[in-house]
């Protein structure tokens, strides 16, 4: 198993590329399901969906357009996993929404969030592991942080927390799964990168031709 995820075939990185990112937008419908909060840019996608009446998916997805359009003045080059991404985790998400049930005991409620936080963590490993490039949320924080020269912790601390006060403010549900996203997403990631053998230090992704 570990040696089919780690082969270098364009073929196992681009399916490695399609479930990571399925299992990814499954993930993030469990935690919604958990109705306990959810990530900063879930709370903002579910806090635009309230709003505007449109899916959570698409939110997702019209989000991820605005932030890749940030790459520009960033000078930020988009791989083939980076479009694949802004496109199918939206639509992954609204699928996964479509068919899980609305968590209501608290007991419950814990358990479905957890089980998408573990899921979530699993497929970012998974799919960053294919080396095709960085989701449009990543890329936007290298980018200011190389613009900015402020610390990494700096730069992703404040987009999370201005996502999640916008988030909220246009009705997100923002909770104790918020919290346990911030504290369990890094640690739980880490573990999988470790368990897939994941170097991304070593990676060379596949970029998009420049205009």
């Amino acid at each position: 198993m570990r040696r089919f995820l780690h082969a270098e075939h364009l073929a196992v990185r681009l399916l490695r590329l399609l479930v990571g990112l399925a299992f990814f937008g499954f993930g993030i419908a469990l935690m919604i399901r958990g109705n306990i909060g959810a990530s900063p840019w879930d709370v903002f996608a579910q806090g635009l969906s309230r709003t505007t009446g449109i899916s959570f998916g698409l939110c997702t997805i019209l989000i991820s357009a605005v932030v890749l359009l940030l790459w520009i003045p960033l000078k930020q080059r988009p791989g083939f996993g980076t479009l694949a991404n802004a496109l199918l985790v939206g639509l992954f998400a609204d699928l996964g929404l479509a068919f899980i049930p609305q968590a209501q005991l608290l007991v419950a409620q814990a358990g479905t969030f957890a089980a998408g936080l573990l899921l979530l963590s699993f497929a970012t490993a998974l799919y960053l592991g294919a080396g095709l490039g960085a989701g449009p949320r990543d890329g936007l924080m290298t980018g200011l942080v190389r613009l900015t020269g402020k610390p990494v912790w700096l730069i992703r601390t404040g987009i999370e927390l201005s996502v999640v006060v916008v988030g909220f403010l246009l009705g997100g549900v923002v909770g104790a799964g918020t919290a346990a996203f911030a504290f369990g997403v890094g640690p739980l990631t880490q573990v999988m990168l470790r368990w897939l053998r994941v170097e991304l230090h070593d990676q060379k992704p596949a970029l998009l031709p420049r205009p």
